[in-house]
């Protein structure tokens, strides 16, 4: 893509793919005796999940969630709004939530809370990218990605003003380029 705001890449197309299919051997073998309810934090984990979700060698269920603390900024606004719940109950469950990307860890830390309300049998996450230095809380993971310079960054999944979603790798955003 020719674009000036997409800066360098700091995930290639290849390493996601490879790092995936080695979180779905991991997660394949930790659940096998009783397959997670894999949630997907929407818009931004849904390439993700998709692709996780294949490379588990289990009969997985899935369901989304939508979630908001940026609206159309670069920067989390530190309030959660739940935008659309899960039409599954998690009562006894194992549920691992899939996100796109940790910054500050507010979110998650209030998904979490959100999710342990309804009475699972556990709650862990999976989340593809970890900014560095940015926590306010500890995430807490069970699964990583990749962890990545403080940058805001766009692409597999992750946008600008609902933009660049389609891109097959992780890249900076440069807004003031022109």
């Amino acid at each position: 893509m020719n674009d000036p705001r997409i800066g360098r890449i700091l995930v290639g197309a290849d390493e996601l793919q490879a790092r995936i299919a080695a979180l779905g051997k991991e997660i394949t073998a930790d659940y096998a005796d009783d397959p997670p309810l894999l949630v997907a934090v929407l818009k931004g984990a849904f390439m993700f999940m998709a692709d996780l979700a294949k490379a588990i060698d289990l009969p997985v269920e899935v369901d989304f969630m939508a979630v908001s603390s940026y609206g159309a900024a670069t920067r989390s606004s530190g309030v959660v709004r739940i935008v659309k719940d899960l039409d599954l109950d998690l009562g006894g469950r194992h549920v691992l939530i899939v996100e796109d990307i940790i910054d500050s860890g507010l979110t998650l830390q209030y998904l979490r809370k959100n999710l342990l309300a309804r009475s699972p049998a556990s709650v862990e996450v999976c989340a593809l990218l970890v900014k560095d230095g940015l926590q306010k809380v500890d995430p807490a993971l069970k699964y990583e990605g990749f962890r990545i310079p403080p940058d805001f960054v766009v692409g597999y999944g992750l946008d600008a003003a609902e933009r660049y979603r389609n891109l097959p790798f992780i890249a900076e955003f440069l807004p003031d380029a022109v």
